[in-house]
Parts: C-alpha cells; structure tokens; sequence
C-alpha cells in the first residue's frame, strides 16, 4: 500500500504537519519512513486510525503524555483507562463548578448555597484511628477530629522532628472547630496554614536541632453544606458519594508527578523506589503553596482522611471496598487500620471516617478527639 506523505496525512487525518511534527517528538505518531535527503515524512494509511485518535482524546482535554499512554494500550484496556480518566475530569470538575457558585454568590453579595436553616439540618458522625505500625518506634501522625474541623498531618524529619511538626500543625489548626462562616471557609483554612508555616520556622528558629522537620497536611472544615479542603503533601482525602470512591487529593510526590507525565504507570508508582519523595510539605523554610477546595456536602456523603501509612499499604480497592461497605465509622476506621497492619504496616497510619448525616440522626460527639502523637 503506497504510503502517505505528510500533507497528504494531515489533510486525511484532519491534523496539521505542525501537530505531526510535535507528535512525531513525542513518540506519539511516528512516520513509517523519513527521505534521508529531503527530510521529507511518510506515514502509513493504517495510521489514519491513531491519528483520529490522538484528535479525539485531545478534544477531551487529555494531556499529549497521558494520551501516549492511553493509545499504546489494547483497545479494551485503554477504554477504561478513558474512563478513569474521565471520573477524574468529572470530580475536579464538579470541584470547580461548587467553588465558581460560591464565587459568585460572594462576589455579587447573594448566597447561591442552601439557606441557614436548612444547612444546619446536616451534621457529621466521625471515627478516628491511628497506630504506630510494626516498624516505627514513634507515632510522627498527629490528628484532630471535632464537629467542625477534621485534619490529619504526617510529620517527617527524624526522630523527635517529625511529631514536632506534625503536632505543631495541628496546634495552629484547632481554633478553626468553631462556627466558621461559610464564605470564609477558604480564607481561615489558608491563614491558618500560613500561621502553622510561621510556626514551623520559628521552632527550627529558637532550635537548630530540629532543621529539617516538616509535615503534610490534609483538613476539612465544614460549615452548614459546605466543606472547605486544604491539603499539602501526601496524606489524602476521599470522599464516597452514590456508591462511588473518589480520591479528592492530588499527592504532591515525585511519583505522582510522574504519573501525571506518562512516564509511569499508577501500577509502577505504587513499587518505585522514590515512592516517597514529597515535591511540597509544609517545613517553615520554603513556603509552598497548598491546595484549596471548595466541596457542597450532601446528606449520605462520607469521607476518609489518611496518612499515606493506610494508602502506600493497602490497595485501594480494599479501601473502597471498606468505605463502601461498613456502615459504622467506627468499625470502618477500625477495619482500614487492620489492613494495614495485616500488610506489615511500616509506617505509622492514621484515618477519620467522616459521614454526613442530618441533624436528626445520631449526635455529634460532645468532645473533639486530642491530638494523636
């Protein structure tokens, strides 16, 4: 079959010879054949196929590394590659969608959110676990649960350090279990962590034992339906919503970043050696930014915060399988806990199962956990 040159295949495939000449750099679409001498390209009528493909993942927004990925594979296998990616773009985009409304409603001084009333006919019922592990000798998680803030924060430097900074952290999260207006839920999260930062700093300031300490963060704080979400490092968060599990969290590791790239799998992430190697925590020193959701809580939603001691150990279909079905928080963090020891624990792990209940149901509790160390 003669083969194609590039104009030829642009005007076939609806592609342009600049996006072939990318693609070509990419590894994407390589031409069968290149004229040693004019440099000229040649592609194969077979290759029409790809090319529409590649065309229709980038119309859904796929970045060019993950669409490498994705048209490498079987048709089956990249089909549900295709569709976890879009349960992806979906979550995110619901994210998004919550916190332009509360933009707007704030922006233009109306509340486009439920109304007082009925906001306050929503409450959670939460369950904290944590463990040390098999390994360790020191428990560096620190957690806090309450009827408004939930955080969860994995300290690191060392012996000592780690639960400095994981417990100094928290210490600078608690005055937020209060009544937080919905519109500022954000802002308070953020100040926070920017006084918690501030803390850090100073500890290492008045104490140059303790240099290089740091800590992730992941904290909910709720108000009527809305749940603000900030997150720095590795721990996670999940939310469980109409029989689905969605990881509401983007790790800020090194793997990761990779992932996101193309140039791993999520099934290689899960074995590399650099596994946990963190690309932003919270240290006094380098002040990285962390991420801030918005998220409209409904009735029947529960979600999970985690230490990567339950997720770098157990797989997460076991913990979806746990969410989806153990009723009772307590018996959830309990059984997330035991699989995690069951797998050899390394590390410390920590969770709060969280679910959101109406006011009518079982009360909140009288008394907001302590700090974990």
């Amino acid at each position: 079959m003669a083969l194609l040159s590039s104009g030829e295949f642009a005007q076939a495939s609806g592609l342009s010879r600049k996006a072939l000449r990318l693609y070509d750099e990419l590894g994407l679409l390589t031409p069968v054949r290149v004229d040693p001498q004019s440099g000229y390209r040649f592609y194969a009528p077979a290759q029409l196929e790809l090319a529409r493909l590649v065309t229709w993942l980038r119309r859904l927004g796929m970045p060019l590394a993950t669409i490498r990925s994705v048209s490498s594979l079987p048709p089956p296998v990249a089909a549900a590659e295709l569709a976890a990616y879009w349960d992806r773009v979906e979550a995110e985009t619901a994210a998004r969608r919550e916190l332009a409304s509360f933009l707007v409603g704030y922006l233009s001084g109306k509340d486009h959110g439920m109304t007082a009333d009925t906001r306050e006919t929503l409450t959670i019922r939460y369950a904290v676990r944590s463990d040390i592990g098999l390994k360790r000798e020191d428990n560096e998680d620190a957690v806090y649960a309450g009827s408004r803030l939930l955080a969860i924060a994995d300290g690191m430097g060392g012996h000592v350090a780690g639960e400095v900074a994981s417990t100094a952290v928290i210490d600078a999260l608690r005055p937020l279990d209060t009544r937080v207006p919905s519109g500022e839920l954000l802002n308070a999260l953020g100040h926070a962590v920017r006084r918690a930062d501030g803390a850090l700093h100073d500890l290492v300031a008045t104490n140059p034992s303790l240099a290089g300490l740091g800590t992730t963060l992941t904290a909910l704080l709720w108000s009527g339906s809305r749940l603000g979400l900030v997150h720095i490092g590795d721990t996670r968060a999940y939310m469980v919503r109409a029989g689905e599990v969605f990881q509401i969290t983007r790790d800020h590791t090194l793997v990761q970043s990779l992932v996101d790239e193309g140039t791993i799998t999520q099934d290689e992430a899960w074995s590399h050696p650099q596994r946990m190697l963190l690309l932003r925590a919270l240290d006094g020193q380098h002040q990285h930014e962390p991420d801030l959701q918005f998220h409209e809580a409904q009735a029947g939603d529960r979600y999970l915060l985690s230490s990567d001691g339950l997720h770098a150990t157990v797989p997460a279909r076991d913990v979806a399988r746990v969410l989806l079905t153990v009723a009772d928080p307590e018996q959830a963090a309990a059984d997330l806990i035991a699989l995690a020891l069951d797998r050899g624990a390394p590390d410390n792990v920590t969770c709060i199962v969280a679910d959101i209940v109406t006011a009518s149901g079982p009360e909140d509790p009288e008394d907001p956990e302590e700090a974990l160390e």
